[in-house]
């Protein structure tokens, strides 16, 4: 009997140990549950708005919030008041036919104080991808000039989902440009492992030369006639919103699942070229059994939709209020309000944990000049980041 008992116990560890081997070889990715962060809060900042997927800056030293509202208006938030005129009106122009299509991406230009440059990305009533720069009214720091439009880049988006929208700049000054698959379910065209597709990649253009634009003469796919050549990386489905780490330069994309898993890929900075594997998979799952890319980069971090529904990128926290953050990338699900953080150890593992359940609606996240962080919650609020008092 005891023989028998102590093989059964022998057994066990086995298995044990087993476990133990394969949590760590996996866990640099899977979220894993922590604890409830009481080390911040979200305060409210500015309500009232409708529908906003976007707050940011312009790097003017102004110290003025932009904020997004889907259908078509832009507007400030200065001194924690928000301006009775928008900065600019665009509804006239936007198409609002389904929950995904709008006024979806913001960028100001680096050197926005000498050029008033600022870019826009939305759907237009015909249903395509665009991105267009406008122009600071001459006479009015917080109005844009409707009449400086120009459309930079025009892409045919043929299902009303999966538009993506995002703008940012990128510390080398190039303009990067999020573009879904096209959307439907599943990604149909195959947009994503197309490489001549705009569609289901991140674009990469210059827009300080020839009008529209040129192409960076270091993009990945610049010399390969098999891409379009603003091709930065591809085998996305739909990255929402993405940033880059104001100190490293890395980039982070959270791409939008499909039924089962959310993710976040990360890119060392300056390397482009990544194949992020949509749609033969979603997330680190096989997902279309038609073929297997090579050379796929798999996300960093995943979650499934037990604990959520979308993910809504966020970015690396850079500021100086909240230091237990210091280094830690933010991001949340839009059903779920789920808040996490995820942050590569010494040993180039990646650690993600739950932060807070924010009981709000995600819709995006935005940076202030200061590196400081704002949460924008779909239902009509701002909210920042800060510490509670005797906590830090």
């Amino acid at each position: 009997m005891n023989r028998r008992w102590l093989i059964v116990m022998s057994i066990i560890a086995a298995g044990i140990v087993a476990g133990l081997v394969i949590f760590n070889i996996v866990r640099s990715f899977i979220l894993r549950p922590g604890s409830m962060a009481a080390d911040f809060q979200l305060v409210e900042g500015a309500s009232g708005f409708t529908r906003p997927l976007y707050v940011g800056h312009a790097g003017d030293g102004s110290g003025r919030l932009f904020v997004v509202e889907q259908d078509g208006l832009i507007r400030i938030i200065q001194n924690g008041q928000i301006a009775d005129e928008p900065f600019l009106d665009v509804k006239a122009l936007v198409n609002r036919d389904g929950s995904e299509r709008g006024l979806l991406g913001l960028a100001f230009h680096p050197q926005f104080t000498e050029n008033g440059y600022f870019f826009i990305n939305y759907t237009a009533l015909n249903g395509d991808s665009i991105v267009a720069r406008y122009t600071i009214a001459a006479d009015n720091p917080n109005r844009a000039d409707p009449s400086s439009a120009s459309i930079i880049l025009t892409a045919d988006d043929p299902y009303a989902n999966h538009n993506a929208g995002q703008l940012a700049f990128g510390p080398d000054g190039y303009l990067y440009i999020g573009m879904g698959d096209g959307g439907s379910a599943g990604d149909p065209q195959g947009n994503g492992q197309n490489p001549r597709a705009l569609l289901g990649k991140m674009l990469r253009v210059d827009i300080n030369g020839d009008q529209p634009y040129t192409i960076p003469v270091d993009n990945p796919f610049v010399n390969d006639s098999r891409f379009a050549p603003e091709v930065w990386a591809w085998g996305l489905r739909n990255p929402w919103r993405y940033s880059f780490d104001r100190a490293t330069g890395d980039l982070y994309i959270a791409d939008v699942g499909q039924n089962a898993w959310e993710e976040i890929n990360f890119q060392p900075a300056g390397i482009g070229g990544q194949n992020y594997g949509w749609n033969a998979f979603e997330g680190t799952h096989p997902f279309s059994q038609t073929f297997t890319p090579q050379n796929v980069t798999m996300p960093v971090a995943e979650y499934s939709h037990a604990d959520g529904c979308s993910v809504t990128g966020g970015y690396v926290y850079r500021g100086a209020e909240l230091p237990v953050l210091q280094g830690t990338y933010l991001f949340a699900d839009y059903c779920s309000g789920t808040l996490w953080g995820s942050q590569q150890n010494t040993d180039g593992q990646w650690q993600t944990r739950v932060l807070l359940n924010t009981g709000r609606v995600v819709s995006s996240f935005g940076e202030d000049e200061t590196g400081e962080l704002y949460l924008v919650d779909y239902a009509g609020t701002i909210l920042r980041f800060t510490k509670i008092d005797g906590n830090l």
